[in-house]
């Protein structure tokens, strides 16, 4: 059974219902958890335009994905899971790229991650890291679709 989970998280609802999974998967099975976050650096410069106070942008970024973080190990410990952290920062690598390393490199037995499920134009634009991690990975990957889109269960009281 799994016994080290590893779960990427960028602060979204999605990657949130990801994380909300793996600590389920974790208490299940009295799993490690290793929750990370990666900080990409590149969106600074996709656009090509100069931005003022770069480096100010860049702490405040790393200083969300902290936060992100303690939220994170916050939630899975409420519910009784150990978590550790990591942050990772990027200029050049994919995200997937990034998390397919750490996957190999602490040697997890599932990727545990949030995906907003897009398809058509949207999926071709935006791309998909979970899809990517996925063609990368050696370990299994089990994505949790957002919610959005669903239908929520509704109970009704009968007089």
């Amino acid at each position: 059974m799994y016994k080290r989970i590893l779960v990427p998280v960028d602060g979204s609802d999605v990657s949130t219902f990801g994380l909300q999974e793996a600590v389920r998967l974790a208490k299940a099975t009295q799993a490690q958890l290793r929750v990370m976050h990666v900080v990409d650096e590149l969106v600074l410069f996709q656009s090509g335009a100069y931005i003022p106070r770069a480096g100010e942008f860049l702490e405040a970024l790393t200083e969300n994905g902290k936060q992100c973080l303690k939220t994170a190990k916050a939630l899975a410990e409420r519910h009784g899971v150990k978590a550790e952290t990591a942050i990772f920062k990027t200029i050049g690598d994919r995200v997937a790229g990034v998390i397919v390393n750490e996957a190999k490199k602490w040697r997890a037995d599932v990727v545990v991650m949030g995906t907003h499920g897009r398809r058509g134009v949207s999926h071709l634009l935006l791309g998909s890291d979970a899809e990517a991690v996925i063609k990368l990975t050696p370990v299994p990957v089990l994505l949790v679709r957002s919610q959005r889109g669903r239908t929520k269960r509704r109970t009704v009281k009968r007089k």
